[in-house]
């Protein structure tokens, strides 16, 4: 058995590891790297990136059938090659891959690398043939998809949303189970490319969301010819008709649906299995989270945590964020922080939706007392001239100070509008003081400006630019 010594382990070689990783070579450390698999991750190899690239492709198709917002331009574009679009896709990833991680590896010295599953064992782990001495160890190993509890799921054919971005074939219908960002997505992405979609959830399109947002977007989505089943209970699955058959319950009555291919899009869960963790006493939650404090520490002195493992906000930044903080703290003492005072997240669907802060409910049962602004996009200059009135945006205030505590945004291009509202948040903007900012006009992130301007002004009384 091989054997090696480092200042730090890092297991896991996704976007928290390679942080972490490089956040320490960087102060001098060496670090011995673990990873299984694919080296870089979920984002890069089967989430953020070829799902975002795909989505874009969607995009494009849907183009020619929106021109006709315009007098005067009529178009039709059309997927006529998946295969083709496929491969660019994963020449995509591999190129990144191959840029961002594997290429990295050699920028760093200290950074030892080491292919093979990892068990922790006390002073450090085993690693595939080998063993690593290590007193200071960062847990980074990720997740995987959830897959629900449903009879006969194991009597049928089934996608995640990693099989489904990289078919073979597109079918000509699909049932896609789960309405969170995933199942948002992928769902409208493939309705895009021709496949006829039904959408099936327990409660409502992004249930986190505002409940404002997510009933525009039902309404968008089924104008594009998406069906939409929501308030569900699952029943079962089984072969029906050369294709897969789901039975679901909605008011007490069955109904049965049918498609040639069933996606499942119920989220995520951390990956935390087979690592040792329950004999060195590292406490997990019962979804299987590594619990950590706020400076990433987990219940063993020396182990530290960062990532979708911990099961805090499964976003690779925040990820990214983690092992940094992370790796100082294994490294200095503790000293840092880590901060999610105001952290952004985006769905890509089309309208985007984006959000950061309190949404109205989830300040009301902090005890708060609040206002909302509710702006249609039918109010925003830039949506006219697009003749894309479709979206949003939705403040919630503290009522007696006006302090800013959550912005939410539908909009084609809200994802780039967010960051405003993540920099009002941290500087403690009262929705005065935003609604006083100059924004650019005919812009999306103007309608931030308006939304806060309308708490107190009725804005038909305005001309352009003004106030």
């Amino acid at each position: 058995m091989n054997r090696y010594e480092a200042d730090l382990l890092v297991v896991g070689a996704g976007s928290a590891g390679f942080s972490a990783a490089i956040t320490a070579a960087e102060q001098g450390a060496s670090v011995v790297l673990a990873g299984w698999g694919t080296i870089g991750g979920t984002c890069v190899n089967v989430g953020c990136v070829p799902s975002k690239t795909l989505i874009r492709a969607a995009e494009a198709v849907h183009a020619g059938v929106a021109a006709h917002r315009f007098d005067g331009i009529r178009g039709r574009l059309e997927l006529t090659d998946w295969p083709a679009l496929r491969r660019q896709k994963n020449a995509l990833v591999t190129s990144l891959r191959k840029a961002k991680y594997e290429d990295l590896l050699r920028r760093f010295p200290g950074i030892t690398y080491l292919e093979g599953r990892a068990r922790l064992i006390p002073g450090g782990a085993v690693v595939g043939e080998a063993q690593v001495r290590a007193e200071r160890v960062i847990l980074a190993t990720g997740s995987r998809p959830a897959v629900p509890e449903l009879p006969g799921l194991e009597t049928v054919p089934w996608m995640d949303g990693t099989a489904a971005l990289d078919q073979e074939t597109l079918p000509g219908s699909m049932i896609v189970v789960g309405a969170g960002y995933i199942g948002v997505e992928l769902a409208q992405m493939f309705a895009r490319f021709g496949v006829q979609v039904t959408l099936v959830c327990r409660r409502r399109l992004l249930p986190e969301a505002e409940p404002e947002i997510s009933r525009a977007l039902t309404g968008y989505f089924e104008e594009e010819g998406i069906h939409v089943l929501a308030g569900l209970r699952y029943r079962r699955v089984e072969a029906r008709g050369g294709g897969v058959g789901l039975t679901v319950e909605r008011n007490g009555e069955e109904l049965a649906l049918t498609a040639e291919r069933l996606l499942l899009a119920t989220g995520r869960r951390p990956d935390s299995e087979g690592l040792g963790l329950e004999a060195l006493g590292v406490a997990r939650d019962g979804k299987g989270a590594v619990l950590v404090d706020t400076h990433m520490r987990t219940s063993r002195a020396g182990i530290y945590a960062a990532g979708d493992v911990t099961g805090r906000h499964m976003f690779v930044y925040m990820a990214a964020h983690g092992g940094r903080i992370a790796a100082l703290n294994a490294l200095e003492g503790d000293l840092h922080s880590y901060d999610d005072t105001a952290v952004p997240s985006v769905v890509f669907s089309d309208p985007q939706v984006a959000s950061v802060g309190l949404t109205e409910a989830a300040a009301v049962a902090a005890g708060l007392a609040v206002r909302i602004s509710v702006l249609p996009l039918d109010q925003l200059p830039r949506a006219l001239a697009a003749r894309d009135t479709r979206g949003l945006v939705k403040l919630v205030a503290e009522r007696e100070s006006g302090r800013l505590l959550g912005v939410h945004i539908l909009a084609p291009e809200g994802a780039d509008s967010i960051e405003t509202g993540v920099l009002a948040l941290r500087q403690g903007l009262t929705v005065r003081e935003l609604g006083a900012m100059i924004f650019p006009y005919l812009t999306t992130v103007e309608a931030l400006k308006l939304a806060a301007q309308a708490f107190d002004r009725d804005l038909s009384g305005l001309s352009c630019c003004a106030g």
